[in-house]
């Protein structure tokens, strides 16, 4: 894990350029109101809609973390597709990005993974701008992200597997922090990006980082695939099989955070699964987005649950949130309040998500 003095994290945010922002505010009491917390964890999901989850059967363990910590009953997605929602979650903004197309690609490129650069509005999906791993830099404090069947940890891969002769279960426009070019550029890139086998060392050694984002391969994060080789509860259709499998990855995840030496402590540490967008193919949205703009206009209704170790049980909270919503939460939560792109957007309805992370 990389380790930097103040100073050097200082000059490490004043030359990247600032980010597209809304009406940016200050910490309103309500941020000024969420506890600090030691370890956050944030699981992303696929491309379900908040129904296709919350209230059914093929997702016990979900609705069952729901009913007994923190159900966020009206969170939204940015756009569609995935990758601007990842890029929003870490970055407070989608950049322009409306696609999947491989976050090295330019307008009108050429190379494999960019199909839709010649598209009206195409932008660069490589962003010269702070993301939320600066801020956690700045702050001395740590992050990782754990991607399932990344080939290599630091890989640059835009799909891939790290099993040799099995299909590319891994795919990079899930991977929001490999799109900032700090990232691509950083020398111990390989020590943020990493398997999601190394999250159970880390938690077994008490290493655990202030920040983890954690990504399922394409088969236990309800995305799917298609082809030879595809296990049936893989299969985009039906979804069933797939979201019970999901369900019961996130599962396996979440009683592996909550067994371990962190979440016994006197710290607080939280543990939020949320998915990039909903299944469905509407503009439903809030907080900050612009239903005008192709890259910001609402990627719909999807289910959220906040799950602490010294927080609320059984709350619902109906208030509109978004990942610009969350981001802010977690700057709140290390004590940063210079808020990325639109996680500052208070007078567009972006708000901590204070319900759901206070402790008393």
């Amino acid at each position: 894990m990389r380790f930097i003095t103040a100073a050097a994290a200082a000059v490490v945010l004043a030359v990247l350029p600032a980010l597209p922002t809304g009406a940016a505010g200050g910490p309103t009491a309500d941020d000024l109101a969420v506890p600090r917390y030691s370890h956050i964890f944030v699981i992303v999901d696929e491309n379900r809609d908040y129904g296709d989850i919350i209230g059914t059967a093929v997702a016990p363990a979900l609705n069952d973390f729901a009913r007994r910590y923190g159900n966020a009953t009206n969170f939204y997605g940015e756009v569609h597709p995935s990758e601007p929602n990842y890029v929003a979650l870490v970055g407070g903004s989608t950049f322009g990005l409306h696609d999947d197309d491989a976050y090295y690609c330019v307008p009108n490129d050429t190379r494999p993974g960019c199909d839709g650069s010649d598209q009206p509005g195409f932008v660069p999906h490589t962003i010269a701008a702070p993301q939320l791993g600066d801020q956690l830099d700045a702050a001395l404090l740590t992050w990782k992200a754990y991607y399932e069947s990344i080939p290599t940890p630091g890989s640059l891969a835009v799909t891939g597997s790290n099993a040799p002769g099995t299909p590319p279960w891994y795919a990079s426009k899930h991977d929001g922090f490999i799109n900032f070019r700090d990232v691509q550029l950083d020398q111990l890139r390989a020590e943020h990006l990493v398997g999601l086998d190394q999250l159970a060392r880390d938690l077994d050694a008490g290493k655990a980082p202030s920040f983890g984002l954690i990504i399922g391969n394409l088969c236990n994060d309800m995305h799917g695939m298609s082809g030879p080789g595809i296990p049936d509860d893989c299969r985009y259709e039906p979804a069933a099989p797939l979201i019970r499998r999901g369900d019961n990855w996130v599962s396996n995840v979440v009683i592996s955070i909550v067994g371990s030496s962190l979440w016994q402590a006197k710290d607080n540490a939280a543990i939020v699964i949320t998915w990039d967008e909903s299944a469905s193919p509407g503009h439903a949205g809030c907080c900050g987005v612009t239903p005008n703009a192709a890259s910001n206009f609402g990627g719909g209704h999807i289910p959220t649950i906040v799950i602490t170790n010294h927080g609320p049980r059984g709350v619902e909270d109906a208030t509109p949130y978004n990942h610009y919503s969350l981001l802010r939460t977690i700057e709140d939560a290390f004590g940063i309040h210079d808020y990325l792109g639109l996680a500052a957007a208070s007078s567009q309805g972006v708000k901590p998500m204070l319900p759901l992370f206070k402790t008393q």
